[in-house]
């Protein structure tokens, strides 16, 4: 059986500016991408069908026999047996969401259409359709998360260097460093993967996890509900925010109930509010209406796209979007929504197409990463449909 997990571009789009450079399954939530869970409840591979501009980095393998599963889905073990158990030409519906359907090869476009008899699924699903999603989901994915990845396996043994309190544990992988770290689990559980680095001085509350080679510099505060993807640099305080991997906040500065994508750089004692004063309920750049709309949180604070950075002592106002390969500079507080390749801050001008790709050569470069081949293109490709999308010149 070949399993495909299939973007909805619904979903996609309202996903923006977190999808330009990557489908719905690319997304992490917790300690996973929602491509990594399904393969961890599955036991196996599987790919992905988007849109055709990301087929290069992110190909699909077909077979005659496939099962298609929403993107934007968080696996748990009864979806997943009911999804095994579909037949040949049956969708799984949920109310009046499509969850997966069993068929053969298909295009991207004819997913959205695909008629077979429906079965209804009755519990309870969870969905990534939206940014705030994804810190909001973040502590409890977490938790589901390391389920997975510790189970019958044995830590690297915390040294005596640290203070740990609470009842849930702290997974260390192999060639971690930990010294002077005051952790508390009382809410969930910490997990550190390969070469992570905390420093000393830090302060860390479960659930948390730091993926390989990330690094929490000294004297951080690093609430429960945040996720440190790989390669990534974090200090001052955070809370309840997820960076993809590959991005710098590397000073003083708080961030909270956010969502940080790759390859972004943070200034330091840059800051973002992700309360209103007035405790009202957050408006958030919607691109699916091209407007403001209301997430229903009274915390929400800033999603910053891709290859996107800020200068020395940015201020983000609450519920702010910034899109991809931006930069952003200039006193007082940022527009709550900041276009992609622009360069200022409320007055902006255009982000010359060569200036960025210099910038974005040599940030992939202090990673050990090539800015050649499919990344180039890419880029390319995301640059264009910027415009189509935003209405850039």
């Amino acid at each position: 059986m070949n399993f495909i997990l299939f973007d909805k571009k619904i979903t996609k789009r309202a996903l923006l500016p977190l999808t330009y450079f990557r489908p719905v399954s690319d997304i992490r939530c917790g300690i996973l991408t929602l491509k990594e869970k399904w393969e961890y409840y599955l036991d196996r591979q599987v790919s992905v069908l988007s849109e055709a501009y990301l087929s290069k980095k992110f190909p699909v393998h077909f077979e005659e026999d496939n099962i298609y599963i929403n993107s934007a889905l968080l696996p748990d073990i009864a979806l997943v047996d009911a999804v095994l158990n579909l037949q040949t030409n049956e969708k799984l519906l949920y109310g009046d969401k499509v969850l997966a359907f069993r068929t053969g090869k298909l295009s991207w476009e004819a997913c959205g259409n695909f008629e077979g008899k429906a079965k209804s699924y009755q519990k309870a699903v969870e969905f990534i359709e939206r940014p705030y999603d994804i810190f909001s989901k973040n502590a409890s994915q977490i938790k589901a998360d390391f389920e997975f990845l510790t189970r019958n396996r044995r830590s690297k043994e915390l040294s005596e260097t640290n203070i740990k309190i609470g009842k849930n544990p702290v997974f260390i992988e192999e060639g971690a460093v930990v010294e002077a770290v005051i952790f508390n689990t009382d809410d969930g559980p910490v997990y550190i993967g390969k070469n992570v680095k905390i420093l000393e001085g830090s302060m860390v509350r479960g659930p948390f996890a730091s993926l390989d080679n990330s690094v929490v510099k000294m004297g951080a505060k690093i609430y429960g509900g945040t996720t440190l993807g790989p390669n990534s640099k974090v200090g001052g305080e955070v809370k309840d925010v997820v960076f993809f991997g590959n991005s710098n906040k590397g000073h003083d500065g708080y961030l909270g109930d956010s969502v940080v994508a790759e390859w972004c750089n943070f200034g330091a004692d840059t800051n973002n509010s992700n309360l209103k004063n007035n405790y009202s309920k957050v408006k958030l750049w919607d691109y699916t209406q091209k407007a403001f709309t209301d997430t229903g949180l009274q915390f929400c604070g800033l999603i910053m796209g891709d290859h996107s950075k800020c200068g020395i002592a940015t201020m983000f106002n609450t519920g702010t979007v910034v899109g991809v390969c931006s930069n952003i500079f200039g006193g007082d507080f940022q527009p709550k929504f900041f276009p992609s390749f622009k360069w200022g801050g409320h007055q902006y001008t255009d982000y010359r197409y060569d200036k960025a790709v210099e910038v974005a050569t040599a940030v992939m470069k202090r990673r050990q990463k090539e800015f050649e081949g499919i990344e180039a293109e890419l880029f390319e490709k995301v640059y264009e449909m910027v415009k189509k999308i935003e209405g850039m010149k």
